[in-house]
C-alpha cells in the first residue's frame, strides 16, 4: 500500500500566508552627473533628466531584497514609490532600468538644492565610475538594461509628492532575480526624459530627514513551502517516486531539489541513519 502526504497540506498547517507583503527602505541611492566626477551619495535628493543647460542627471537606487524576503519565495507584485520634491518641467516619462553592475554610495553631500552635485568621494558612483575612482562603468552614464522595467509620468509642481512605478512583469522579474541571486542585485537606474532640456526631476533619498518622503519598495510574495526531507524528489508528495532520488543521495549523488532532501533525521547529512525514518514516512508515519 502506498501513502502520499501533500506538501500543500503541510503548508496550510504551518500557517504560511498566501501573499505576504514587506516594505523595504533603500539600502543605497545616488545621482551621477554628466559634467564629470560629481556625485551626491550622502545627499537628501537625487535627480533624473536634463537641466536647462542640457546636462544629464541619472539616479541610482537599490534595495536589500535577499535580506528581507525568505530564500525560495515567489515574488508576485512590486511597487516602487519615490517622493517628487522639485521639478522644472511638466509631466515627462521617467523610467526604471535594471542596473547591470554594482555601484557605490560615498560620502559626497552637495550643498543647497543639490542639483549641481559635488566632487565625488572615494567609492561614489559618477558618470564614468561605478566606484570612484577605481572601477569604471563599461560606458559613461552607467551600465543598464536597454529595455525599461517600468515607466511613470512624473508631473509638474502641482504634483509634488509620491509617484509610483509598478507592478510590471519586468519589475517582478528584476526583484525575483535579486532574491534568487543576491550578487546580481545592482538595483535600478532611474532615467528621465533626455530628449530635450529642462526635464530634470528631483526625488528625495533615503537620507531625507522624514521617513514618509524616503524611497520605499513594496514587495508581495508567496513564501516557500517548508522543506520536507522525505519528499526526496520535491514533487509535493511522499511516495514510491522518492525512492530512487533518496537512494541516489545515500550513495553520494547531488541534491536534486532542496537543501534538506533526504536528511530525514536532520543531522546535516544523508546516510544510513536516515533510512528507517524514510521507510516509516513511506508507510504513512509522517516525516
Amino acid at each position: 500500500m502506498r501513502f502520499a502526504i501533500s506538501v500543500a497540506t503541510l503548508v496550510a498547517c504551518a500557517g504560511f500566508a498566501a501573499g505576504d507583503v514587506v516594505t523595504l527602505p533603500a539600502m543605497k541611492d545616488n545621482t551621477i552627473f554628466s559634467e564629470g566626477a560629481l556625485s551626491n551619495g550622502a545627499g537628501q535628493h537625487m535627480f533624473a533628466g536634463l537641466t536647462a543647460f542640457g546636462d544629464s542627471r541619472r539616479a541610482l537606487i537599490a534595495f536589500d531584497v535577499a535580506g528581507a524576503l525568505p530564500a525560495g519565495a515567489t515574488v508576485t507584485s512590486v511597487q516602487l514609490t519615490l517622493h517628487l520634491s522639485k521639478t522644472v518641467s511638466g509631466p515627462v516619462p521617467v523610467e526604471l532600468h535594471r542596473a547591470l553592475q554594482d555601484w557605490g554610495e560615498g560620502a559626497s553631500d552637495a550643498a543647497g538644492e543639490e542639483g549641481r552635485g559635488i566632487a565625488a568621494e572615494p567609492g561614489d558612483a559618477t558618470w564614468d565610475f561605478r566606484f570612484y575612482d577605481t572601477d569604471a562603468w563599461s560606458a559613461g552614464g552607467g551600465d543598464f538594461a536597454a529595455a525599461a522595467s517600468a515607466m511613470a509620468l512624473v508631473g509638474d509642481l502641482t504634483e509634488v509628492g509620491p509617484h509610483t512605478w509598478g507592478s510590471t512583469p519586468a519589475m517582478v522579474a528584476d526583484v525575483q532575480g535579486w532574491l534568487d541571486n543576491p550578487a546580481s542585485n545592482a538595483g535600478w537606474l532611474i532615467l528621465g526624459d533626455e530628449s530635450t532640456a529642462s526635464t530634470a526631476k528631483r526625488f528625495d533619498t533615503r537620507e531625507f530627514p522624514t521617513s514618509p518622503e524616503r524611497p520605499a519598495l513594496v514587495v508581495e510574495f508567496t513564501p516557500p513551502p517548508p522543506c520536507v526531507p522525505c519528499d526526496a524528489n520535491c514533487d509535493g508528495s511522499i511516495n514510491g517516486f522518492d525512492v530512487d532520488p533518496f537512494v541516489g543521495l545515500l550513495t553520494g549523488g547531488a541534491n536534486p531539489c532542496s537543501s534538506c532532501a533526504g536528511d530525514v533525521n536532520g543531522d546535516g547529512s544523508v546516510d544510513g541513519f536516515d533510512i528507517d525514518g524514510f521507510v516509516d514516512a513511506l508507510l504513512g508515519a509522517g516525516c
